[in-house]
């Protein structure tokens, strides 16, 4: 009877211990407004391969749901809307609503478009898959090591980033300190 009683004490006191570091592990998460964790929360992006049935004003997406969603892109703002552009077999990350029973895409970023390297005047930096940023300026004091799309956004670490203008050569980020210009390195 004494051996059960301390079995279930220590397991009383092992599940106590143990929440609380799950509550201070979620205190930690949300102690910045700049944190990717509390910037992100429930992600809304759509992922998925751009499809052959695409062109100038739709898109194909294969989405890694398996599903095949076509987008409307409004006339007047393709280039607002589409960062990177559309090309088959590219991967995409893709914000969008319900309008008229059709899906209307409101921001596309083509992430394979988005990998590479990067420079500016201050930054050198390589965007790889897999969420990885590889950082070639050895005397940066807090250098981007990773990445991802959340609502539409690029979270390099913990700065969160709205994307004014991806092309072949170059990459326009804008956040609260201003706009950010690189160019693409090869």
């Amino acid at each position: 009877m004494k051996k059960s009683i301390l079995f279930i004490s220590i397991v009383l006191v092992g599940a106590f211990a143990f929440t609380g570091c799950k509550n201070n592990k979620r205190a930690h998460s949300v102690k910045s407004s700049n944190d990717s964790a509390a910037v992100c929360g429930t992600d809304s992006t759509v992922y998925g391969v751009c499809g052959d049935g695409t062109a100038m004003h739709t898109l194909e997406l294969f989405t890694d749901a398996g599903d095949t969603v076509n987008y409307l892109i409004d006339d007047e703002d393709t280039q607002s809307v589409v960062k990177g552009g559309l090309f088959v077999g590219d991967r995409m990350a893709v914000i969008g609503h319900k309008g008229d029973g059709e899906c209307i895409a409101t921001n596309v970023i083509n992430l394979t478009a988005l990998m590479g390297k990067w420079t500016s005047i201050d930054k050198n930096f390589e965007i790889q898959e897999g969420g990885t940023v590889i950082n070639y300026v050895k005397a940066e004091t807090h250098p981007w090591t990773s990445w991802k799309i959340c609502n539409g956004k690029l979270v390099l670490n913990r700065d969160t980033f709205l994307v004014n203008n991806l092309g072949a050569d170059s990459l326009y980020l804008e956040n609260k300190d201003g706009i950010f210009a690189f160019k693409r390195k090869k």
